[in-house]
């Protein structure tokens, strides 16, 4: 019978969490709800910086003015909100984690959270104008450059997701070595393997120019050797029978 309070216990805590970090997200959509316009613009920046003069977005459906822009919003309300969301994901998992488990994930998640925001600012500051100025130049003489503002939002959406997962790629490494899966020396031998990979990651997951492809997968590889780099102070540190914190020990 204890077992099932104990499961109804954690199914009410998780469903508190959960409602939490959907809140938090709500706020932070409410907040910035007003500038989604403004949001819009920022983002459109690199394009419209790189279209020859006089040219414009356009929209083709009707309503995509007032949804893209608000889609927009209700994304980038999430990421702004994910500090939060792990931070709720940590008060779920951490009575079931070791101390010295605690001591990794913790600095995991913070940095992993960073990584990902900076993927996200390299897509944004270094690869949009590239990719963008290129695209634009290889337009056939008498064709307009004028892009749907519904397709560039998806456009971008996919190549922040792609960078800002790409950028995770220490942390995955780190894991690895510490959970006993893999460890340094491996990882460097496979090094000629993982640099044909990420330019094939990169193929698959950014539009089909060689420019974008090669500032995705550089990133991945100087990524993969920081991993490799780091993950060797971590290899075998995984506790085998300790016992676990107390729930007083969480947050």
């Amino acid at each position: 019978m204890s077992d099932a309070n104990n499961l109804i216990s954690h199914l009410i805590e998780l469903r508190s969490r959960i409602l939490k970090a959907l809140l938090s997200v709500l706020i932070v959509f409410l907040c910035l709800a007003a500038f989604a316009q403004d949001l819009y613009q920022i983002l459109a920046m690199p394009l419209l910086d790189a279209l020859p003069e006089n040219s414009s977005m356009i929209a083709t459906d009707v309503a995509s003015p007032f949804f893209a822009p608000f889609k927009l919003t209700l994304v980038l309300s999430f990421f702004i909100a994910i500090p939060y969301v792990l931070y709720q994901v940590w008060g779920f998992v951490a009575p079931g984690l070791y101390r010295n488990e605690k001591r990794l994930v913790a600095p995991l998640l913070l940095s992993s959270t960073l990584l990902f925001y900076a993927g996200m600012a390299f897509a944004y500051f270094v690869v949009f104008p590239i990719a963008f100025a290129f695209f634009t130049s290889v337009a056939p003489e008498g064709v307009t450059v004028s892009t749907d503002i519904s397709s560039y939002l998806n456009f971008v959406l996919k190549l922040f997701f792609a960078f800002g997962v790409s950028f995770e790629i220490p942390i995955a490494i780190i894991l690895m070595c510490w959970t006993g899966v893999t460890d340094a020396k491996s990882l460097r031998a496979k090094r000629p393997y993982v640099v044909v990979g990420a330019f094939v990651v990169g193929m698959l997951l950014t539009p089909p120019d060689i420019i974008s492809q090669t500032l995705l997968a550089i990133p991945m590889w100087l990524l993969f050797e920081v991993g490799v780099i780091v993950g060797g102070f971590y290899a075998g540190n995984k506790p085998s029978d300790e016992t676990s914190s107390e729930t007083s020990d969480n947050t």
